[in-house]
């Protein structure tokens, strides 16, 4: 038995600019963390008494002879791409509800590729492990996403994440002192408005739409740079980059119609009237988790005025995908 954990993450600020058709053409930056909320994958090799080989247990649950008949898409690309030709039975939990903006389709990815190069003996790379969720994700099953979610799923942490135009990334961590990095956590919130999406199809939307929106992905990826600036000097008050995701939140709600709804609208209002400085959606948009800046002493008025909403206490995490439990054969 292997057990994975892997993070779920927030992003800051770039988001946009880690779309490949973006970044072949003008490179791009995002800050983004992982948080202390997790997708758990365990494997193990299935015994050879059963009607199917492969058994994958998720929100459905599978029982197939072969790999191509397997629907979870990530599960089917995965299994294929590792030749995981011996039965296996996979099992997910997740801190936190999928398709909701925290990058849990590639926390998925990156847990299930640890967890099955663990299985079979093999150590894999932080940054490779990110590598080979890329390439599963837009190569292999397709899907119109970012690159910056596998990262933050597979290192953790809070970085600035840089993408060339040859396809090649580097992560750069945020230095801090303890005191500004608390600082910053203790003013974030984040609630979860209901509404679940499909962030490939959102995203789709925006890619058709990079080319007449390069003033505005431009002004987002500048946006890195102003951040760290704010919080690296402890002279800044710390609100100015709440006001920032304001902006940043503004510009990201141009990128495509169906980033943001009427519905949406009104709660963040509703939040900025109870004190918020700023926040924005997470991932493509159109329903998911919102992350919201708010100074600690007005976070009580923003609950209030989104008590319809679960309001998930956060903070970041610091060590990416993990395995937290390596029994390759399966005994205590």
């Amino acid at each position: 038995m292997i057990i994975s954990k892997t993070p779920f993450r927030i992003s800051f600020f770039g988001g946009g600019t880690d779309y490949p058709d973006w970044y072949h053409q003008h490179g791009g930056t995002v800050l983004a963390a992982g948080i202390d909320k997790y997708c758990y994958l365990s494997c193990r090799y299935l015994p050879p008494f059963f009607d199917h080989k492969y058994r994958i247990v998720y929100s459905n649950i599978e029982n197939v002879k072969e790999i191509s008949e397997i629907q979870h898409p990530s599960v089917r690309a995965v299994l294929d791409y590792q030749q995981c030709y011996k039965g296996l039975e996979i099992h997910h939990d997740g801190d936190l509800p999928a398709r909701s903006g925290l990058g849990s389709s590639s926390s998925f990815t990156v847990g299930l590729l640890h967890a099955i190069s663990a299985l079979k003996g093999n150590h894999i790379s932080q940054e490779e492990l990110a590598r080979q969720a890329i390439h599963v994700e837009q190569q292999l099953i397709g899907e119109q996403v970012g690159s910056q979610d596998q990262i933050t799923a597979a290192l953790g942490g809070f970085n600035r994440i840089r993408f060339f135009q040859d396809g090649h990334f580097s992560a750069e961590p945020v230095i801090l002192s303890n005191q500004r990095r608390e600082e910053l956590q203790d003013h974030l919130m984040l609630f979860f408005t209901g509404l679940q999406r499909n962030a490939p199809d959102i995203a789709k939307s925006k890619i058709e739409n990079l080319n007449q929106r390069v003033d505005e992905l431009t002004t987002m990826g500048a946006m890195v740079d102003e951040a760290l600036a704010i919080l690296s000097s402890e002279q800044r008050d710390i609100g100015e980059f709440g006001k920032l995701l304001d902006q940043s939140w503004q510009l990201k709600r141009t990128l495509s119609h169906k980033v943001s709804t009427p519905m949406i609208d009104e709660l963040y209002h509703a939040a900025k009237q109870a004190g918020a400085l700023g926040g924005k959606l997470l991932g493509a948009g159109g329903g998911g988790f919102f992350l919201l800046f708010v100074r600690p002493e007005l976070q009580s008025r923003v609950r209030e005025a989104l008590s319809q909403l679960i309001h998930v206490p956060v903070r970041f995490d610091n060590g990416g995908s993990k395995i937290v439990l390596y029994q390759p054969n399966g005994l205590g």
